[in-house]
């Protein structure tokens, strides 16, 4: 399935990209989501009508994320969690409760825009990052402690 591009998707490229994909893929996800158009001659003629428009918004979405991602960079995390040895955490920290830290923090974020390297089993400071946008992401730690008896 041809498709013109009237965002960036990560992955698969930026505004204007005329893209192949698989008919699901962009019948299912693309289209509904407004990411995408089918590539006609009609939607190639609008969409060129379009260009300008599309790319500001872009340039606007970037910039507030840049924006967003330089204000998280400020933010510090901590949470204490009951362990088994001092050391170790009865289960481990998710991206669930990090989403709910952060929006704490004034900073909405949705969990599936969380990303963790490795699970946060441990006490100590733990390295994760916040997507923004396909092109920023901004890196964060959590203090994760342990509950005193």
């Amino acid at each position: 399935m041809q498709l013109i591009l009237l965002e960036r998707v990560e992955g698969l490229g930026n505004v204007g990209s005329e893209v192949t994909v698989r008919a699901g893929y962009g019948r299912n996800f693309l289209i509904p989501q407004g990411k995408a158009i089918v590539a006609t001659d009609g939607n190639r003629n609008l969409f060129e009508r379009r260009r300008a428009v599309l790319e500001a918004k872009q340039m606007n979405t970037l910039e507030t994320a840049q924006a967003d991602a330089a204000k998280l960079n400020d933010v510090e995390l901590s949470i204490v969690r009951s362990t088994s040895d001092g050391e170790n955490l009865y289960g481990s920290v998710t991206t669930n409760e990090l989403a709910e830290l952060l929006t704490e923090a004034g900073h909405a974020t949705a969990r599936r825009n969380i990303l963790l390297d490795e699970q946060i089993k441990t006490v100590g400071e733990h390295p994760f990052r916040v997507r923004l946008h396909p092109d920023v992401t901004a890196e964060m730690t959590i203090k994760v402690e342990s509950q005193s008896a």
